[in-house]
This record gives C-alpha cells, sequence and structure tokens, in this order.
C-alpha cells in the first residue's frame, strides 16, 4: 500500500523557517561576530600527510585518530554484545543467583559514571590483570609484520593496554545497555511460543535456539545497530587515559596549532558523518527486515 505524500502547511514552512533562520544566525555569529582570526589551512595538512620514502599520501593524526575511534568501537561493541547476550540471559534465568548476577550488573554499571570505570580500569585492571595475560610482551615480541597487522586491527605495542583498557570499559558499559535489549527482546516473545515449542518435546536450549531467538533478534537488531552508533559517540570518554582516538588527537592538534574552533568544528563533522552514514544504514535495515516480515 503506497503512503500519501504529505503536503507542507504554513506551520511546516514557518518552523522550516526559524530553524534556517537560527542556523544563520550561529553561522555570522561564529565566522563574523566573533574576534577570531580563521586558519582553516592547518586541517588538510592535519589529515593527511606525505611519506618521503615511498612519495605517497597517507592518513595523519586527525584521521589515524578516527581510525582508531572505529577500531575501539568495534572491539568495544563486540565485547558489549558478548557481555549483554550472556548478562540478557541471566536476567530472564528461572534461578535466582543468576538474575542477582544480571541484576546486580545492570544496576552497578548503568548507575556508575563511565569517566569513573575509565579511571578503574585503567588504573586496577591495566596494571593488576592485564600483565598476567602477557599481552604486551606478546606483541612486542611479534615480528615487524605480524606488529603492522596487530597494530592495524587493535593498537602498537606502546598502546596496546590503554587501548584494551578502553575496549574493556566501553564493553561493560554497553553490554548493561544490550543486557535490556536482549532481556526485552526475548520477553517480547509470545508466551504461546514457549508453551508450543515444549509440547513438542524441544529442550530450553533447543527452544532457545530454534524457536524463541529468531524470532527476538528481529525485535532486537534495530536497537543494537543504534547502540553501535552510541559506541562510537561513548568512544570519546577514554581520551583522558592517552589513547589516541580521534578526540584525544584533536586536543593535540588545537593544543600545537592553537587553532581551537576550527579543530573541533572538524571533529564534529568527522563524528557526524560516521553516525549519520550508520543511521542512514540502520534505517535501511529495519525497512528491509519489516519488508521482509510482512
Amino acid at each position: 500500500m503506497q503512503h500519501e505524500t504529505r503536503k507542507l502547511t504554513l506551520l511546516d514552512w514557518i518552523a522550516i523557517l526559524m530553524v534556517v533562520g537560527f542556523a544563520g544566525f550561529l553561522g555570522y555569529r561564529l565566522f563574523y561576530g566573533l574576534n577570531y582570526n580563521w586558519n582553516w589551512s592547518i586541517i588538510p595538512t592535519y589529515m593527511f600527510r606525505l611519506d618521503q620514502e615511498t612519495g605517497r599520501w597517507g592518513a595523519n593524526v586527525l584521521l589515524e585518530g578516527l581510525f582508531t575511534t572505529i577500531r575501539l568501537s568495534i572491539w568495544g561493541m563486540l565485547l558489549a554484545t558478548v557481555m549483554g547476550v550472556a548478562m540478557g540471559l541471566m536476567r530472564i534465568a528461572k534461578r535466582l543467583v543468576f538474575r542477582l548476577i544480571g541484576t546486580s550488573y545492570v544496576e552497578l554499571i548503568r548507575n556508575t559514571p563511565p569517566l569513573v570505570l575509565v579511571f578503574i580500569f585503567y588504573y586496577f585492571v591495566s596494571d593488576q590483570l592485564l600483565p598476567l595475560f602477557g599481552i604486551e610482551d606478546f606483541y612486542r615480541a611479534a615480528g615487524p609484520e605480524l606488529q603492522d597487522k596487530l597494530a592495524f586491527f587493535t593498537a602498537t605495542p606502546q598502546l596496546i593496554t590503554p587501548f584494551l583498557s578502553g575496549v574493556l570499559t566501553i564493553g561493560l558499559f554497553q553490554g548493561a545497555y544490550i543486557t535490556e535489549i536482549v532481556r526485552a527482546g526475548i520477553q517480547s516473545i509470545d508466551t504461546g511460543q514457549w508453551e508450543a515449542s515444549s509440547s513438542q518435546g524441544l529442550s530450553k536450549y533447543q527452544q532457545m535456539r530454534h524457536i524463541i531467538m529468531p524470532q527476538a533478534t528481529r525485535i532486537m537488531l534495530p536497537p543494537l545497530a543504534n547502540e553501535f552508533i552510541n559506541t562510537i559517540k561513548y568512544s570519546s570518554i577514554v581520551s583522558i587515559i592517552s589513547i589516541q582516538e580521534l578526540t584525544f588527537q584533536g586536543m593535540q592538534v588545537m593544543a600545537s596549532t592553537q587553532a581551537t574552533i576550527e579543530v573541533w568544528l572538524t571533529i564534529t563533522a568527522m563524528y557526524l558523518l560516521v553516525c549519520l552514514s550508520l543511521s542512514l544504514l540502520v534505517g535501511r535495515l529495519e525497512k528491509k527486515m519489516e519488508t521482509a516480515y510482512k
């Protein structure tokens, strides 16, 4: 069924003009009202650099920071998904001890400032737990080719410890929200599905794997995709422990050039580009899923 195209009313045009006028006013105050010497020419030099040895252009600190942000977000979201699924299943378990573990995790993480979690994981977990696994030693002992591959997917040997601290912080923090998404998705399935599958002689595991989770996944995917977008935005919090992601690199460039507004506007545009692109993909995903299950 085709939807009728809604025509813009007078009120719509007034609202659009007000928004455009306000944006124009902000732009005028920003670019002409401030007593500020603009220097946009420095931005490209911190986005790209020319390798003198190979003669090729490559990413400079701002783009490298963006790539680190993306890597950090991907690994953080993977950990968050694992934690969220495990804790989400605990939240709906019959055993009280499992429900207590899942509830305690959600309430503890969701009611603790992420900044506090960053410091806890950096100063305690990084110093006390991560050295036990010998990850940094493994990175340092690896050959040049392997180090390059590891750095491409994670971080350099010098930065792997704070990088893992950031991944743990983001993963555990976002995992609490994914826990609630998983719990709500499973509980949204009608109880008749459980009863019908149980009458067929399926075990609890078989019910969850073949009947419940396929239906719940369809419900959970859109909010999970939105949480990945939030993960990219929340990743900026780990800049305080010197992880060289986009916000940290932006502060370094700002400190060395004094081009405060140019740098922050550029960083804002980079975050906006990534998050908006993902939002559009999520929108397409939701439409395809609606069409597929009609």
